[in-house]
């Protein structure tokens, strides 16, 4: 952030035993310590709580996309299914038919089937 070399730092620290003192200049040292100690528990628990929202972010848009794609899925399974269930039916039906047509060839005429009864009753 700041770019300050050894030279610099022995001239502010000069500059403070001068200012404050030799007694008080301890307590200063130790108080400034604990706020930048402070300041840098701040900033890095502001960048956590932005990388958890990014994070929280992306999870959700995550989400999102995996419901549709579950529900694009949903949907095409759910029309393959209703167009073999009509397949199914309409083969059903036409064997159906076709069933009864070949019982319609191949029965015999009322007439015949009373005789038949007829001649086994007797």
């Amino acid at each position: 952030m700041f770019d300050l070399g050894f030279s610099e730092l022995m001239v502010i620290a000069l500059v403070a035993l001068i200012v404050i003192g030799p007694e008080r200049l301890p307590r200063v040292a130790r108080t400034l310590g604990h706020l930048a100690g402070r300041l840098q528990r701040y900033v890095a628990d502001v960048k956590a709580d932005i990388s958890r929202e990014v994070e929280l972010d992306e999870l959700k848009k995550m989400r999102d996309s995996m419901q549709n794609a579950a529900s694009d899925i949903r949907s095409s399974v759910d029309a393959e299914l209703h167009n073999t269930e009509a397949e199914l039916n309409a083969a059903a039906e036409g064997k159906a038919e076709a069933a009864a047509k070949a019982d319609a060839d191949v029965s015999t005429p009322p007439q015949a089937a009373g005789s038949i009864e007829e001649k086994q009753k007797a």
